[in-house]
């Protein structure tokens, strides 16, 4: 039988030993949760230390971040390629120990927690994730997809409002197989909660249908484990454990309260801590019957074995449907996307709609969500606006005992109602992409991705694969006024490194732009696009069907010139040169543009024309996408000596580092009025941007 003291000691002594050593860190919480942690990890945690990644492990979020030496201590225990010269190294530079616990960086990490309530975010969207492959892959007697999803939080996970949005969800969606370990010890850098945080978190979980067992003592593994196993016979319900503890347990001057909460203890009490929990070893020693007790590797070798035998014969029986749930757990995109995307692209540009960029969008969609069913769209209660939506995609719904339910063909919804919870919304997309199995997508207007700017920061910082769908982009909404009209949000999300922005121009720049987003494996992509309608821009005559045709016939848009449907994916392209408006001149000028102010730079290039002045057109759909392309590249499209306008209905800041003499923009917040109106006041005319470039060309000269 196993020591389950001594296990819990252990994770105590390299809490608070690694904590010292660092001279930073949280030693509390791993201290308060250590017994909690021996009842799941010890009892109920399905995985497999050798194989991290194997497909249907439990996950295990640890959503209260802070406390990362937990995570760390059990990985090391169990059998993760994690050794003690990490626990070491904690918080070091370079180390698998960072601060906080990072996906891709330490073994067995499944998500990188640390801003509070994304990680019980982040585990509601594996636990959709994984009920909706197993409706989708399962078949009778083949129930391939089967696992839990584990979540330890603490009081400030449920502070942050984040939780009410996901955990209200998980309810309605009846997500039975996740369960999450409240570690309820009334603690947080402040002092006692008890005068700022009086909620009824029993009964707020019960409101929103989840499965409530205790308060129970979690310094008794015997009862927490007792209580994870009462939670996994649930049907229709998420389960909500609610553990009380000591932060902090085992040390006799800091236990209970906040100096244990986010500062080393000191060697003096140290010292004290390990004579009471009778820890009788150095710091980072380890004894061999510890490791017996934890070492998970052999029981989970068997039960990824065990299941391995259960998806041979599930393949033998269903063969096509395990080479898809293979391909989709592994993010590969179908062998003949490439073809899709030249198929789309292609009819975007022979059709030449005139159409809103979230039409646009949507067109696109239409296409794709046909061919990828790993597509999981959604809206933030805005699906008519954001037109998210698509024939492949119905909507999400689940019957009163938690099934998902399907159409006449079998096809369960695609299409989640997410309701008014932007953040929540961001942060549950992560969760699935996380899973794996899907690509997630939701929508919402672009103002408020300030709601969600946190979780979208994670996904760039995590490398995930989720398409932020963001309509009504500019002051083109009208008269909603400035709380609706985008200024500064677009600047700001090409800050965020890692995350692609694009604001396509037509329908075929908006095409492209999905292409890429769904192809870009290791990052996230922000659509910007507008609620107004935008003409189709003609790619210049040597784009014509010939070219079209040579485009088909290469499957690919990857081509090295620097105009046309070849180059839109590289970001910036030369739209239109002085030549097509007439004008037989060198360019003397070049405008850059992205979206809705495209048609502006054309018919300024128009006017300009008149007054024979020769000018390029450049259209920027991505400025993130065209700052990775060649020094070569970025030459041709714009050549040096050449005075260069920017044209954007938004902050003026980013546009500079394009060498550009001048921008047309905007630093002021919008006004409540009909669009057109707006367009002149703010100086969004053909006009306009003509005499900026007019008055650029004469400063130089």
């Amino acid at each position: 039988m196993a020591n389950t003291q001594q296990m819990a000691s252990a994770i105590r002594a390299l809490a608070m030993d690694a904590v010292q050593q660092a001279n930073s860190g949280h030693p509390g919480a791993p201290m308060g949760m250590a017994d909690m942690a021996v009842a799941l990890w010890g009892d109920h945690l399905r995985h497999n230390p050798k194989n991290p990644h194997w497909l249907n492990r439990d996950r295990f979020v640890l959503s209260n971040g802070h406390g990362s030496m937990l995570i760390y201590a059990l990985l090391h225990l169990t059998g993760y390629d994690l050794p003690m010269s990490e626990l070491k190294n904690f918080r070091v530079l370079h180390s698998k120990t960072a601060g906080h616990p990072e996906v891709g960086v330490t073994p067995g990490v499944e998500t990188t927690t640390g801003p509070l309530g994304q990680g019980i975010t982040n585990a509601v969207g594996m636990a959709l994730a994984e009920k909706l492959l197993a409706s989708e892959f399962n078949r009778k007697g083949h129930d391939i997809v089967d696992h839990h999803t584990y979540a330890f939080m603490g009081d400030g996970c449920l502070m942050e409002g984040i939780s009410h949005e996901a955990c209200s969800l998980a309810g309605a969606w009846k997500l039975n197989k996740l369960i999450a370990l409240y570690d309820d010890n009334g603690i947080s850098i402040d002092g006692q909660v008890a005068p700022w945080f009086a909620d009824n978190t029993p009964e707020r979980f019960k409101s929103y249908g989840w499965n409530v067992i205790g308060p129970i003592n979690g310094h008794d593994a015997a009862v927490v484990s007792q209580a994870i196993a009462s939670a996994k016979l649930s049907t229709n319900k998420p389960t909500l454990i609610v553990c009380k503890t000591s932060i902090g347990k085992g040390s006799p001057n800091r236990a209970d309260t906040a100096k244990a909460h986010g500062e080393p203890l000191g060697a003096e009490e140290i010292a004290l801590t390990r004579a009471a929990i009778h820890w009788n070893h150095a710091p980072f020693e380890m004894p061999k019957e510890v490791y017996a007790d934890w070492n998970a590797a052999a029981k989970g070798k068997a039960q990824e074995a065990e299941w391995k035998t259960a998806f041979a014969a599930y393949k033998a029986a269903h063969p096509a449907l395990a080479k898809e749930l293979l391909r989709r757990m592994a993010g590969e995109l179908p062998k003949n996307f490439a073809q899709i995307v030249v198929d789309t692209v292609i009819g975007a540009h022979t059709k030449a709609e005139t159409v809103a960029s979230r039409k646009a969008s949507q067109l696109a969609l239409e296409a794709f969500t046909a061919a990828l069913p790993e597509l999981l769209g959604g809206s933030a209660d805005l699906t008519g606006s954001n037109l998210t939506n698509t024939k492949s995609t119905p909507n999400l719904r689940f019957d009163a005992a938690g099934h998902v339910l399907k159409n006449e063909a079998g096809v369960g919804g695609r299409h989640i109602n997410y309701g008014v919870r932007e953040f929540g919304m961001a942060a549950i997309m992560n969760g699935v992409a996380l899973h794996g199995g899907f690509i997630p997508y939701g929508g919402t207007f672009l103002t408020f991705s300030d709601y969600s700017r946190n979780a979208i920061r994670m996904a760039a910082l995590m490398k995930q694969r989720i398409i932020h769908v963001f309509t009504h982009d500019s002051i083109g909404l009208g008269e909603d006024g400035p709380t609706h009209q985008s200024i500064e949000h677009a600047a700001s999300l090409r800050l965020i490194p890692n995350l692609d922005v694009w604001r396509p121009a037509d329908t075929a720049e908006t095409a492209v732009a999905w292409a890429v987003a769904l192809q870009n494996k290791n990052k996230p992509t922000a659509l910007l696009l507008s609620r107004q309608n935008l003409p189709y821009l003609p790619k210049g005559d040597a784009h014509s069907d010939a070219r079209g045709k040579a485009v088909h016939s290469k499957a690919t848009l990857a081509a090295g010139d620097i105009s046309g449907l070849d180059a839109i994916n590289k970001g910036a392209y030369v739209l239109a040169e002085p030549s097509e408006v007439g004008l037989k001149k060198k360019s003397q000028a070049v405008i850059l543009a992205t979206g809705s102010e495209v048609q502006l730079a054309m018919k300024a290039q128009a006017l300009l024309a008149e007054r024979q002045i020769a000018v390029r057109v450049v259209s920027v759909p991505s400025t993130t996408t065209f700052d990775r392309q060649s020094m070569a590249y970025k030459s041709a499209v714009l050549p040096a000596g050449l005075p260069r306008i920017a044209v954007e209905m938004g902050s003026t800041d980013g546009w500079w580092k394009y060498g550009v003499s001048a921008v047309v923009g905007i630093d002021t917040y919008g006004e409540s009025a009909p669009a057109p109106i707006l367009f002149k006041h703010f100086g969004f005319t053909p006009e306009n941007v003509a005499d900026t470039v007019e008055t650029a060309l004469q400063k130089q000269a």
